[in-house]
């Protein structure tokens, strides 16, 4: 009975337990199993492996090493017994796991591992095979070695082997190294494997100009991020812009309709007057949004500063200040426009450096551009004999030049020519004021020229018939001295007789000039 008890189970595939039993500390007085036990164990076991060997030829048995065997191992250790089990069952359960993936793959060219599912141990050196994934590891093969620094007191070696840490190889590696710091952006290359030595010059050189280039990319980012967006609609500018929604003016602002160098234009649907004063807001609204940086339009002050009329106000000191100047000049041009019958958007209200026009366009499209409509002759005609009367009226009933008339800044819309960005007009007094008539003459006469208007003036004709001046000369060059002569004498007859008093006082420009 006692020989019966302890000899191991005879049922199920476990491993054989020679001499120790593997549950306890082993007895001085050890009871050896029967000798029919063993030899059916064993014959068991080995019928067992020739039927696996048959199925699968290729699948290796499970070895049995000394590990297992109990021999030469102080089994007295409970945990050293459990990771012996546990390495012994996962080893089964490993050849099982190969057996289901031979027969699942078969002949297929195409196979299915199972590798993901074996149970891997840190002590079983069989089912590593040699696999590393590099993202374990701290160390990357295909990175090189960083230089190693010089320990605090500054030199390494004795007698004449010092290196001290101004050694040309040191400091040459150890610049190469501190590359990877500058910004992504900048490419390095891989300097540290190519063993590549850099001399204090060039590392400095490179550092500055790497620096100088990421400042320059945030600042372009910055500049183009801010001209369209932030700095146009700033928290001041929304807060205006807001009012006018909260008070009822407009209906809702519905987004940007296009954006220049010098403003901004929404679009938005108009609502009711505020008061029984008020002129009547159009159904569609265009909102013009002045830029509140001077970076992308610098040559604006020559418009304003020598304009009669805004002269005394003016001040290079105070950017915000000459912007809403820049706004209050095209409401006043539009609205001498307006009275003149010239087809332009009819202003709503000025806020600061905020102009709310009428819409040229329908259902938040905006007219067309002339430089991008394509008209037939006969309506190219028609345009161009309007752009003509729309021109000598501008300048003799409204008494200005637009100064920046082509075909970006003319819509067709309803048949007919609208102008737009009257910002910079000015004076025919201006002291650049027929420089700027000539430049206007020229690019309408080039453009209708080229789109085939047989009739078009050349720009010096049509500067005679819109200015009436008859300046009689064969060529551009005599022209534009003739021009400049007229300017300087107009403009010695202004300084010497005082300021020009507008011919028309009727359009309801405010005294701007008598602070």
């Amino acid at each position: 009975g006692v020989a019966a008890a302890a000899a191991p189970p005879e049922a199920g595939p476990g491993p054989a337990w020679q001499s120790k039993c593997p549950w306890g500390a082993p007895k001085p007085t050890s009871i050896s199993c029967s000798l029919a036990d063993v030899m059916s164990e064993q014959l068991a076991k080995e019928l067992q492996l020739e039927e696996e060997n048959a199925a699968f030829p290729e699948v290796v048995a499970v070895a049995e090493g000394p590990f297992i065997t109990g021999e030469n191992i102080d089994t007295s250790s409970d945990l050293m017994l459990a990771q012996m089990l546990q390495m012994e069952f996962d080893r089964e359960y490993d050849a099982q796991l190969r057996r289901e993936e031979k027969k699942f793959n078969g002949d297929s060219k195409v196979s299915i591992s199972f590798e993901n599912y074996r149970k891997v141990h840190p002590f079983d050196s069989d089912s590593s095979e040699d696999e590393v994934d590099w993202q374990d590891t701290r160390h990357d093969p295909y990175r090189a070695d960083k230089p190693t620094t010089t320990p605090k007191k500054g030199f390494i070696g004795k007698g004449k082997d010092i290196t001290t840490k101004h050694d040309e190889v040191v400091c040459g590696r150890k610049n190469t190294a501190r590359m990877e710091n500058f910004a992504p952006e900048f490419q390095v290359g891989d300097g540290i494997g190519m063993d590549l030595k850099l001399s204090n010059q060039v590392f400095n050189a490179l550092k500055q100009h790497a620096y100088s280039e990421e400042r320059r990319s945030a600042r372009l980012h910055e500049k183009k991020e801010h001209s369209t967006a932030e700095k146009a609609v700033d928290p001041k500018t929304r807060l205006l812009l807001y009012k006018m929604v909260n008070a009822g003016m407009l209906e809702t602002i519905t987004g940007c309709i296009s954006t220049g160098k010098e403003s901004v234009v929404f679009h938005a649907y108009g609502g009711k007057s505020t008061n029984e004063d008020d002129k009547v807001i159009p159904p569609e609204c265009a909102i013009k949004v002045f830029k509140t940086t001077l970076n992308e339009f610098k040559n604006r002050d020559k418009y304003i500063k020598d304009d009669y009329r805004f002269k005394d106000r003016f001040s290079k000191l105070n950017p915000r200040k000459i912007i809403r100047m820049w706004a209050e000049k095209e409401m006043h041009n539009l609205t001498r426009m307006q009275n003149a019958g010239i087809p332009c958007p009819q202003v709503v209200i000025l806020k600061k450096h905020v102009l709310v026009m009428s819409f040229i366009g329908q259902d938040q499209v905006p007219a067309p551009k002339l430089k991008d409509v394509k008209l037939s002759s006969e309506d190219m005609k028609k345009a161009y004999y309007q752009i003509l009367n729309m021109m000598q009226r501008l300048y003799k009933e409204c008494s200005l030049v637009h100064a920046d008339l082509s075909e970006y800044n003319m819509l067709w819309h309803d048949g007919k020519v609208w102008l737009i960005d009257v910002s910079q007009s000015v004076e025919p007094t201006h002291p650049h004021g027929l420089e700027f008539l000539f430049r206007d003459c020229r690019n309408v006469s080039q453009f209708f020229q080229k789109g085939g208007v047989t009739e078009a003036l050349n720009e010096r004709e049509l500067f005679n018939a819109v200015s009436d001046l008859n300046i009689a000369a064969d060529n551009e060059v005599d022209f534009q001295a003739e021009i400049e002569a007229l300017e300087k004498v107009n403009e010695d007859h202004v300084q010497k007789h005082g300021k020009k008093v507008s011919a028309f006082p009727s359009d309801g420009d405010p005294p701007i000039y008598d602070e």
